[in-house]
């Protein structure tokens, strides 16, 4: 956006990501006289095909992406010794311009858990409906059908899905239904809608549809590879920020401090990792913390940086079927295949370039066999938790039509297996600290299976999972090299197969020794949904809270925070339908603060 630089604004916002341009976007709409500045460390993501292409999610996170910035968090036992690795977006638009498109909600009673005034579902659900126009089915209750961000089942229907749901329902022996996404449906097959626009076969991302669909305003500005420092207060009062140029966005660019100031309001909205970072910068924060960076405290907030949260997944490819329709030759990059899927989505916006490769899956809960399984290092975890809450998945089994990291393995068809889990029970903390070059860096502890429960699930899941693709007309065998590692002899050896297993046929059995393969497995490759949250948790002050119910950063004024980082408890979803609801939520409680009518 070319318009006239300005000085003072009346809302800085720090940070361009989803729920940033969710806010932003909304208070310029209600009133355009307002003067609205964003800064956002990363690129601009306007009509680029990395971004508007579906199917390229995949790009972002390669070596050489600008796109995400990497974050290595400290090594674990937990993970066998492995510093885990967790990227995050660094463009406008965040986490909604990068990820894997896919449309799920948590159950409305997880927002009741969270215990925060206002924050209830039946406050929420509307604010659920406002962003979405659910182009799946009509005149579905707790859908919305009249916002800007589109939700469809994508540009081209793949097999794979069907298969997947097929063998589900009638192996699994769980129900079908159509709509998982009702805020509380749970434990049956479905098929998996995307944030894709079901006409012209576009990413649905924030920026786009909140923020670059206002460049007429000029009082709304968008200034890209401005990365904040710190928010500069007088007395205890936030009047502006500081920033310099981002190294990754603009590596040639002088690295001179410049303040820009809001006479109205600061909100920070840099994520999971930027937004405590920012705080801490700013002397908001735990003592300790701030004392081993140099920073003088303004506010003692010991709460700044823990409470991390993310769900945990693993994956495991399986070889597809050669006539399979799959994503795997546009993800290598097959030129003729390439033009003709480009050429169809320019024309109609449908082919594998509106698509993801995720089509079905089942938001999970253990039956009594699978529990029983389980055994008692979950045993109470189910108990506590899950058992009296019917609405609750502890994880979600899918197929993907395609494997992502298929580098190194021969140029063929390609089915993935994929287990999250949605409600760990560990946690991690993220603080700066001073590298050994005196530079900053991020002291960064995931928390990953650090409670004995949290892996229990994925070693269940992988096998149910194995089970399924076993059974699907499109499966040839596993991908030995990127599963367990079993004994010699076992009956679960993975290879090669012919074809798939009767539906009727005996399930694998494991000894102590292949489940021990298993969980090594899972210490060894398990890794972040890209779903963290939770660092500056929307709580009471005295049980490490952060912001209170409207998002007022405690011991400070004209200073919030409005992001992913202020959930206090985990969702059992993938967090770009939360940070949109952040995001509404935000908007509202900033204009009451104002006086604007929305």
């Amino acid at each position: 956006m070319s318009n006239p630089v300005l000085s003072e604004f009346d809302i800085i916002f720090a940070g361009g990501g989803t729920t940033a341009c969710v806010v932003a976007g909304r208070l310029a709409a209600w009133d355009p006289s307002l003067k609205i500045l964003v800064l956002e460390g990363g690129q601009h993501t306007l009509d680029k095909a990395a971004h508007v292409q579906p199917y390229k999610y995949p790009t972002h996170q390669a070596s050489t992406s600008t796109t995400m910035t990497v974050i290595v968090g400290n090594p674990t036992p937990r993970l066998n010794g492995r510093a885990p690795i967790v990227s995050c977006a660094h463009c406008v638009g965040g986490g909604s311009s990068v990820n894997y498109a896919a449309y799920t909600r948590a159950p409305a009673s997880d927002f009741d858990d969270w215990g925060v005034g206002g924050w209830e579902s039946k406050n929420l659900i509307p604010l659920m409906k406002k962003p979405e126009t659910y182009e799946v089915q009509p005149d579905r209750p707790s859908h919305g059908y009249a916002g800007p961000i589109k939700v469809s089942s994508g540009g081209h229907k793949l097999s794979i899905g069907d298969e997947f749901i097929h063998v589900g329902t009638t192996y699994h022996k769980r129900p079908f239904a159509d709509d998982t996404n009702d805020l509380e449906t749970c434990n049956t097959y479905s098929p998996w809608e995307k944030y894709i626009d079901g006409t012209t076969g576009r990413r649905s991302d924030a920026a786009h549809h909140y923020i670059y669909n206002q460049a007429h305003n000029p009082n709304l500005q968008l200034w890209v590879g401005k990365r904040v420092k710190r928010v500069i207060f007088e007395d205890k009062r936030a009047v502006g920020v500081e920033f310099t140029s981002d190294l990754v966005s603009c590596p040639d660019a002088d690295q001179l401090s410049s303040t820009v100031r809001a006479s109205k309001l600061v909100v920070i909205s840099a994520g999971a990792f930027g937004s405590p970072a920012i705080l801490e910068r700013s002397g908001v924060g735990a003592e300790a913390v701030l004392k081993r960076c140099g920073v003088e405290q303004l506010v003692n907030l010991p709460g700044v940086g823990e409470n991390y949260g993310d769900h945990n997944v693993a994956f495991s490819p399986y070889f597809a079927a050669d006539e399979s329709v799959t994503m795997d030759k546009l993800w290598r990059g097959e030129e003729s295949i390439l033009q003709e899927h480009l050429a169809q989505w320019k024309l109609n916006g449908q082919s594998l370039i509106a698509q993801t490769g995720k089509d079905a899956k089942i938001k999970w809960r253990p039956d009594d066999e699978e529990l029983k399984a389980m055994g008692s290092a979950f045993e109470l975890r189910w108990k506590e938790f899950f058992q009296d809450r019917p609405d609750k998945a502890v994880a979600i089994l899918a197929v993907v039509a395609g494997y992502i990291g298929s580098s190194g393995l021969p140029a063929r068809n390609y089915l993935t297996a994929e287990v999250v889990t949605l409600y760990p029970l560990s946690v991690g903390s993220v603080h700066i600290k001073l590298g050994e070059n005196g530079k900053e860096e991020l002291d960064f502890t995931t928390g990953y299976l650090d409670d004995p429960s949290d892996i229990v699930p994925l070693n269940i899941g992988y096998k149910r999972v194995r089970e399924i693709c076993r059974r699907m007309p499109s499966y040839r065998g596993e991908v030995s090299t990127r599963h367990p590692r079993f004994p010699e002899g076992s009956a679960a050896v993975c290879r090669e197969a012919t074809g798939p297993v009767d539906l009727n046929a005996p399930d694998i059995i494991y000894t102590a020794e292949d489940d021990e393969a298993i969980e090594q497995f899972h210490r060894d490759g398990m890794q972040t949904t890209w779903h963290s949250l939770g660092t500056c948790a929307m709580k009471p002050r005295t049980d490490q809270g952060v912001v209170d119910a409207r998002l007022n950063v405690y011991g400070v004024t004209n200073l919030k925070v409005a992001d992913l980082s202020i959930v206090p408890k985990n969702v059992g979803t993938n967090t770009y339908s939360t940070a949109l609801l952040i995001g509404e939520k935000a908007a509202m409680i900033i204009a009451e603060d104002l006086g604007i009518s929305c």
